[in-house]
């Protein structure tokens, strides 16, 4: 059975009883350099194909989170939309956008990423103007992903992962002391005074946080 959805932000379709399988050759065959996401659990899979409005404002966080990783002096091994999967669980994600970040020591230099033996990434973001027919917080505890962060294209919300849960935290901890509930405000400032004028905006907000 096949469910489609489409919004402004990106258009969704749903597929039923796939197999961990054909899950892993559509992986192989669409290759890496793609837009669309594909996620999968226990026999579905949603693919996501990103629209402008979607793509734009991942563009802006992640540029946003750059400048944290600058400011704060933190190293980061930047791993885009990785699919973070494991079979054994029969689960599979493809984020917006991931880090590692407290755990950049132990995947620095490594080609290949295997989820059964290597932390998965510290820090995800999704972009999502529309929900998403699987849930993506039991799917990242489900990984032991310990930061998430959710953007609806109004609000970032940011998730920590706690004894095997997710609590909503007004800011993100991995960005201490800066208030980073503050991004979705300078989201809003680059529809009127552009991304470059809101880039050096933050930057300069940073710094006078941490100053």
């Amino acid at each position: 059975m096949l469910v489609a959805t489409s919004v402004i932000g990106e258009q969704r379709i749903l597929l039923q009883n796939i197999s961990w399988q054909l899950f892993e050759n559509l992986l192989k065959e669409l290759g890496e350099d793609r837009a669309t996401r594909l996620n999968y659990e226990r026999g579905l899979l949603e693919i996501m194909s990103p629209l402008m409005p979607h793509e734009r404002q991942k563009r802006l966080i992640e540029k946003l989170i750059d400048i944290l990783l600058e400011e704060l002096n933190i190293d980061t091994v930047s791993v885009g939309s990785m699919t973070c999967k494991r079979q054994d669980l029969e689960l599979g994600a493809e984020p917006d956008t991931s880090y590692y970040i407290q755990n950049e020591p132990l995947i620095r230099g490594k080609e290949l990423i295997d989820l059964t033996q290597d932390p998965p990434p510290d820090l995800v973001l999704e972009v999502e103007y529309t929900k998403s027919a699987l849930n993506k917080l039991q799917r990242y505890t489900a990984l032991g992903v310990p930061e998430f962060w959710r953007y609806n294209g109004k609000q970032l919300l940011f998730y920590h992962l706690a004894s095997g849960q997710y609590i909503l935290w007004d800011n993100s901890p991995t960005f201490a002391p800066i208030r980073t509930s503050e991004i979705t405000r300078f989201l809003q400032e680059s529809k009127t005074g552009g991304e470059l004028a809101m880039v050096k905006s933050f930057r300069a907000w940073v710094r006078k946080q941490l100053s």
